[in-house]
């Protein structure tokens, strides 16, 4: 009996040193090769991450403060005054007008520049001598300062000076200066919104043409061939073989493009200041005539952040069908 325990005794120690030794041959749990793989990938987003805080979370929540509150100007000390500002813009006439104009001119600029761009990409697409030196003056409106194309064109657009109203005259399109048949392109309402949307789709198709550029150099040549080989004619293969292989690389570029649609205040602010009576007035250049000029930073922070939710629900749709076409 005592042989059998002392060997018992031998063999629980023995099982208690190897477990022991197991547990110290075993790494910790932070150098496991799945723990330091996750810690290297976010390791390589976390200077990305720490950009967006940075550059749109801080600003952000600085706008939101602002908002809350009625801080001004002239006023060092902003008092908590909570949806205020907001029940102020949606009480005023002029914010609902400026939401309309920004709904028209976005939408409408919008469906200009994916026509126009569509247009310009296949034609690009095509071979022609010169095209490198086509592609360059073509991008040449996207790369221009804003500052320098807008000058110019309300220099064209000048109700007195319009070099556009003089080659229109010459061609008998309108009438002679100081008549009725005369437009005054900046000072009329709604040639004054066309006109602002014109320069706009002017400026930004070229990115758009770029966009889907890139989108079409990647498609395989011979899924093209097959589907002309199928009897497709050119809108079904656009629609049926080219969209569904690129609609990552649009819903990007869309997403883009109405970011900068929507918050477009240099062009506007520019040609027209809002002018005229507010027919071209948007979000923006109202946030910035009641923040800035007025000084009213609450109530201007407020109007701005309006754009909020006109952006997230185009943003989440986009993002979703992304998702799915990854899946």
């Amino acid at each position: 009996m005592a042989q059998l325990s002392a060997r018992g005794e031998r063999d629980r120690s023995a099982a208690l040193a190897i477990e022991v030794a197991r547990h110290a041959a075993a790494p910790r749990w932070w150098r496991r090769v799945a723990v330091r793989r996750y810690v290297f990938g976010y390791s390589l987003l976390a200077p990305a991450v720490l950009f967006v805080l940075l550059l749109v979370g801080l600003p952000f929540l600085f706008s939101l403060y602002l908002a809350m509150s009625d801080a001004s100007v002239g006023d060092p000390v902003a008092r908590f005054v909570g949806l205020e500002n907001f029940r102020a813009a949606l009480e005023s006439s002029a914010f609902w007008s400026s939401l309309r104009n920004t709904l028209v001119f976005t939408v409408g600029a919008a469906i200009c520049k994916a026509l126009l761009g569509t247009t310009l990409a296949f034609l690009l697409m095509q071979p022609f001598r010169g095209k490198k030196v086509i592609r360059a003056l073509i991008v040449m409106p996207f790369t221009i300062p804003i500052a320098v194309s807008a000058l110019g064109w309300k220099w064209m657009f000048d109700s007195q000076f319009s070099v556009i109203n003089w080659a229109l005259s010459r061609l008998h399109l309108i009438g002679d200066f100081g008549t009725a048949g005369w437009p005054v392109w900046l000072g009329e309402p709604g040639l004054a919104l066309g006109s602002v949307m014109f320069v706009n789709v002017w400026r930004s198709f070229p990115f758009s043409a770029i966009v889907l550029m890139a989108g079409l150099t990647s498609v395989p040549p011979e899924v093209i061939d097959a589907a002309k080989v199928d009897g497709a004619n050119f809108l079904q293969r656009f629609r049926k073989v080219i969209v569904p292989m690129i609609a990552p690389i649009l819903f990007v570029g869309g997403l883009f493009d109405t970011v900068f649609t929507l918050s477009d205040l240099s062009i506007v602010y520019l040609l027209t200041n809002g002018g005229p009576d507010g027919a071209t007035e948007i979000l923006p250049t109202l946030a910035y005539q009641v923040g800035i000029k007025a000084g009213a930073l609450g109530r201007g922070a407020a109007i701005s952040l309006f754009l909020f939710p006109l952006l997230l629900p185009a943003m989440i749709l986009l993002l979703r069908n992304l998702r799915r076409r990854e899946w």
